[in-house]
């Protein structure tokens, strides 16, 4: 495993940098789970912002609080599991050169569950239309969760939600869908499983609001792993193929029962029949077990990649693309 992907980058002439939302927007909470895309030349971020605040055990569980190792702070008004999206734009030294909380309340509606808002939303152009592709689970009343696609269109003052589509899984007896990687050159295809590959196209219906996924591939090829492939950021055309970050969890249960997770991530190389090609190692950003990647994007000769670390913080690392060689490849 390599441990703090940061410092390495930062050691071959990369950089990082936090992406901090105003205390006008954000309340002071947490701020997490950015994705980055290049739209037109544009630097685009949109982050994660939710109601809680979260505390893990790390050190090897050594200072759990009482109600165990992952403990959610959260206001003693409301504790449901609240997110809000806000879009940013940088310039090139990753500074916010705008900062606008989405507008979402043309298609917002009383929720049912108490997860609230579109989760973990990636960002991608699909035929024009800039769209925010997440998982939204507070439409049904236990929680059933579907990947939305959430377009919106940024204003001069603002960024507005303009439509929101819903896409029911291919098996529709599915729980909870999320983490589907938008394939940036593929409008509306996602890579939605990554061992084996399974990719799925959407098919919007003529109802407004709705479509659905049908798996187009599945590979019969499966990688011997201790953990889940999921998914993670979009994908990206790289060198004739496909390039994608990825993460792993390892959940458990702590020796009294109480839940708790680690998790890792990976760079994915496909090629364009979707054969992986290489991996890297596991690895983690700084050293934190909750850490989060949703989105990856290639400017020049850096890529871009944006994270969460334990719910609270946001950073966008500017990496080397040769030093992707030099980690990567098994």
């Amino acid at each position: 495993m390599l441990e703090n992907l940061v410092n390495k980058v930062l050691e071959k002439g990369g950089r990082i940098k936090p992406l901090i939302v105003p205390f006008e927007i954000a309340k002071g909470t947490g701020q997490m789970n950015p994705s980055v895309f290049i739209d037109n030349g544009k630097i685009i971020v949109n982050l994660r912002n939710v109601q809680y605040v979260l505390a893990h055990s790390e050190n090897a569980q050594r200072f759990p609080s009482r109600w165990g190792p992952l403990l959610y702070t959260h206001p003693e008004n409301d504790c449901t599991l609240r997110t809000v999206n806000v879009f940013m734009e940088l310039n090139d030294d990753l500074e916010p050169v705008r900062i606008n909380q989405v507008d979402t309340t043309k298609l917002d509606v009383e929720p049912k569950w108490e997860f609230i808002g579109l989760e973990d939303a990636r960002i991608v152009r699909w035929k024009g239309r800039l769209y925010l592709s997440g998982v939204r689970r507070d439409t049904t009343p236990n929680g059933q969760g579907r990947i939305e696609l959430s377009e919106i269109i940024i204003e001069s003052d603002a960024v507005k939600e303009v439509t929101r589509t819903r896409i029911e899984a291919p098996n529709p007896a599915s729980y909870c869908e999320k983490n589907w990687m938008p394939i940036l050159d593929q409008p509306f295809r996602y890579v939605k499983w990554c061992n084996p590959v399974e990719i799925v196209d959407t098919h919007f219906t003529e109802e407004i609001g709705k479509a659905k996924a049908v798996t187009s591939f599945i590979s019969d090829k499966v990688y011997e792993s201790n953990r889940d492939w999921r998914g993670g950021s979009q994908v990206i055309p790289f060198n004739g193929g496909y390039l994608t970050v990825i993460h792993e969890v390892w959940l458990f249960n702590n020796e009294i029962g109480q839940k708790d997770g680690y998790y890792y991530h990976r760079f994915l190389f496909w090629d364009k029949n979707w054969n992986l090609i290489k991996k890297s190692k596991d690895f983690n950003f700084m050293n934190a077990r909750i850490e989060f990647a949703c989105g990856l994007a290639q400017k020049d000769d850096t890529f871009l990649i944006t994270f969460g670390y334990q719910d609270n913080c946001a950073f966008i690392l500017e990496m080397p693309v040769k030093f992707l060689e030099e980690m990567l490849y098994e």
